[in-house]
């Protein structure tokens, strides 16, 4: 949960705002931020978006992207060589 304190002009214009399209001061406040979220990211590279997940998985092959057609290969012979 989050509490925002705002300045009396703000409040007021995020109140009038709010009764003008019949919802919630919370409802504007959550919209406004995820539009403002989306236009942040829009503006990052992949690498910008992703660096915090890259190498988190620890227990993965590593070589998985260089040697999954043999993996592939070697699963399905297993699995119908019967």
């Amino acid at each position: 949960m989050l509490n925002v304190r705002l300045d009396d002009e703000t409040e007021t214009q995020l109140y009038m705002l709010s009764q003008k399209r019949g919802v919630s001061k919370t409802a504007l406040v959550k919209e406004a931020l995820e539009i403002y979220l989306e236009k942040e990211n829009a503006n990052k590279s992949a690498y910008e978006l992703g660096k915090d997940l890259f190498g988190v998985a620890e227990d993965g092959d590593p070589e998985a992207s260089q040697n999954f057609k043999q993996k592939i290969k070697d699963k399905l012979h297993g699995k119908y060589s019967h």
